[in-house]
């Protein structure tokens, strides 16, 4: 009992931050709402893995989150003008947005545990909130570190959802991997595309 009411704390955290995510206009608060979010899912994969296996996806989402921090604070001299890729500007759509897949996730949750029982239902809510919210953010951004952002939370409710039907270990660990090629592949863009302002402010 105890156990379920925990997880259904962690659903409501996955909820939050997806949220924060997707309408915080500052990257700083972007990036807590992501490390909040990887221990919200640390919690829900614990469901039907080790302890062990999974701290190996909290510690490695951390990592993910500490190199982009850095990358981007390196970066804090260039005029990055993040509000405009967003499209609609307007919050409240944003947010009407993350209503529309609390719908679907509250929809769909229960189908997918009578389809496939053992799951759980706050694994599969977790789950499809944060796949729903990574998509959602997909869909309304170009801007390079807020689409990385997007992919880490996709990638971070799949993890969740997988972590209940397979839990070998080389399959935990292919997946961390794949959260820290993201992270570097992202800071490397960061950097790259910075590169052609920097020569500009030079010239």
């Amino acid at each position: 009992m105890v156990t379920d009411t925990v997880s259904w704390i962690a659903v409501g955290l996955a909820l939050i931050t997806s949220t924060a995510i997707l309408i915080s206009r500052d990257w700083r608060v972007s990036l807590g709402a992501l490390a909040v979010q990887y221990l919200a899912a640390f919690w829900l994969v614990t469901r039907h893995l080790p302890l062990a296996m999974g701290s190996v996806k909290l510690i490695a989402g951390w990592m993910v989150i500490a190199t982009l921090g850095m990358t981007r604070l390196s970066l804090m001299n260039l005029e990055q003008q993040e509000e405009d890729a967003f499209f609609p500007r307007g919050q409240w759509f944003r947010i009407a947005l993350m209503g529309i897949v609390v719908l679907v996730a509250a929809g769909s949750a229960p189908r997918i545990e009578a389809a496939i029982p053992g799951l759980g239902l706050p694994i599969i809510a977790g789950s499809l909130l944060l796949i729903g919210g990574g998509v959602a953010h997909l869909g309304i951004t170009s801007d390079l570190l807020r689409v990385i952002l997007g992919l880490l939370t996709m990638l971070a409710g799949f993890e969740i959802l997988y972590a209940a039907v397979e839990s070998a270990i080389l399959v935990t660990g292919l997946l961390a991997a794949v959260n820290l090629g993201l992270g570097i592949l992202g800071s490397y863009l960061l950097i790259a595309g910075s590169s052609p302002l920097e020569n500009e402010d030079e010239l």
